[in-house]
């Protein structure tokens, strides 16, 4: 058999080594659509159903908002659940080991904040206290994401979160209603602008 140049060698490497990566690496729509989607739909409620000023632009039964919120978060969290599980079947060691914490710190983050928030609820006005859960909450998101592009060298992870993070202050800034408004079509949409530009940077 002929030797194979060195360049050659390099390029099948190299070649081998994205391939490698892109069959590792879960689709980027797979796992930002399903939440992108779950934001658009589920602030989207809730700024219609309790709009900027107080007002209702569209009469909505008062629980709507946030039990489809929570049952499409619910949704969007095994689904992507699944979808990562699937794509780390074959990964072992220190990286696997990266996935598993960093999925603890998501459900340790939100587990602790619900907590705090649920007792400081109790001393505050309605329309605070959406801001208050929905603001602290999206603010976790992302940190959290910008955690996860610094872990895996991640650039559209990273961006995304701190996108997140500076939309959400403009939402509290603008204050209850607005918040839910900023959350849905610039967060929503932000993950799912992530996904389409993952999947092609994958590509």
């Amino acid at each position: 058999m002929a030797s194979m140049d060195p360049t050659e060698a390099l390029d099948l490497i190299r070649q081998e080594r994205a391939n490698t990566g892109r069959a590792l690496t879960p689709d980027p729509r797979l796992m930002y659509w399903p939440w992108g989607l779950t934001w658009l739909i589920g602030f989207g409620l809730s700024f219609l159903r309790y709009g900027p000023d107080g007002r209702t632009l569209v009469a909505l039964p008062e629980w709507v908002p946030l039990f489809a919120l929570t049952a499409l978060m619910i949704a969007a969290g095994l689904f992507t659940g699944l979808v990562g599980a699937r794509s780390s079947r074959s990964v072992s060691g220190p990286t696997s080991r990266q996935g598993i914490w960093y999925g603890i710190a998501w459900s340790a983050g939100f587990t602790g904040l619900a907590v705090v928030f649920g007792r400081i609820s109790e001393v505050l006005p309605e329309h605070l206290m959406g801001l208050l859960w929905g603001g602290g909450m999206v603010a976790l998101v992302g940190a959290l994401y910008m955690a996860g592009g610094a872990i895996w060298n991640e650039r559209t992870m990273f961006t995304l979160g701190a996108w997140i993070s500076a939309v959400n202050v403009v939402g509290v800034l603008l204050g209850p209603g607005w918040h839910a408004l900023v959350a849905s079509l610039a967060g929503g949409g932000g993950m799912l602008a992530a996904g389409l530009i993952g999947w092609m940077r994958l590509r």
